[in-house]
């Protein structure tokens, strides 16, 4: 198994890419925190991952409270002994528009996508070199990668991100820490949905977000959206001893899209 004895953390994993990736990882050895605002529906990923065999512990809050974001971290150690990696995929979309752009949505965007992941991640990186060295992944965007005039807001806070990998990478790398990002195109999730209605993205006339998915996703190379377990698959390579030799990386997985 690739991640045998490895004990981790995944954020917004209640559904999704996190829930496929918890799923995944457990099956690969690790032990595995969820972590998710909604309780039942971590509850529910750490019961399939008690029903494979797996050991999976839920935590559910606001990663927006400092304390909590940096209790999970805490807490997992507390329970396992230790932290190998940490998944930091919380996010927001952010809002569509800049005109009439109210700050507080900003900077909930902001603190979701940025603030939250470094304060968790802070409180990580004592834990990873107490065990030797460890794995960072955080989930960019190919809107981390490239322009969106649909989601500019989300362009600061995910090329922010990849920024952060990069830095933290060279800052950690002798530590035997390895810090990367998977950068998801379209995935059909339901992040997705909210992403396409958003209130102020206007939606063109006749459309619906389910018709404007399809959409998108037709405009991908491959023709579709990816599934969130291939996402998950890319999120195990780069935390796994595999990726040993790689950190700095910001890993596209969008059917081609940012060829």
């Amino acid at each position: 198994m690739r991640l045998a004895g490895k004990i981790g953390i995944v954020t917004a994993a209640a559904s999704g890419m996190g829930r496929a990736g918890a799923l995944r990882f457990a099956r690969e050895g690790a032990a595995v925190a969820v972590v998710d605002q909604d309780d039942a529906g971590a509850r529910e990923v750490v019961d399939a991952i008690g029903a494979a065999g797996g050991r999976g512990i839920a935590f559910a809050g606001d990663l927006r409270d400092d304390a909590f974001a940096r209790d999970i971290v805490a807490r997992t150690a507390r329970e396992w002994g230790g932290v190998d990696f940490v998944w930091n995929h919380v996010g927001h979309p952010g809002p569509s528009a800049i005109e009439g752009l109210e700050l507080a949505d900003f900077e909930l965007a902001m603190d979701l996508n940025v603030r939250s992941v470094l304060v968790t991640t802070i409180a990580a990186l004592p834990e990873l070199r107490a065990r030797g060295g460890g794995a960072l992944l955080f989930t960019a965007s190919t809107s981390g990668l490239t322009g969106s005039q649909f989601s500019p807001v989300y362009n600061v806070a995910k090329f922010g991100i990849v920024g952060l990998v990069h830095g933290l990478a060279k800052r950690y790398a002798r530590e035997n820490i390895r810090v990367n990002a998977v950068c998801p195109g379209p995935t059909d999730t339901p992040m997705l949905r909210v992403f396409v209605a958003r209130p102020d993205s206007q939606l063109p006339p006749g459309e619906t977000p389910e018709t404007l998915v399809k959409k998108r996703a037709g405009q991908v190379p491959m023709g579709r959206p990816a599934r969130p377990e291939e996402v998950a698959n890319a999120a195990l390579f780069l935390l796994s001893d595999e990726a040993s030799y790689i950190t700095g990386v910001a890993l596209p997985v969008d059917g081609g899209a940012t060829a």
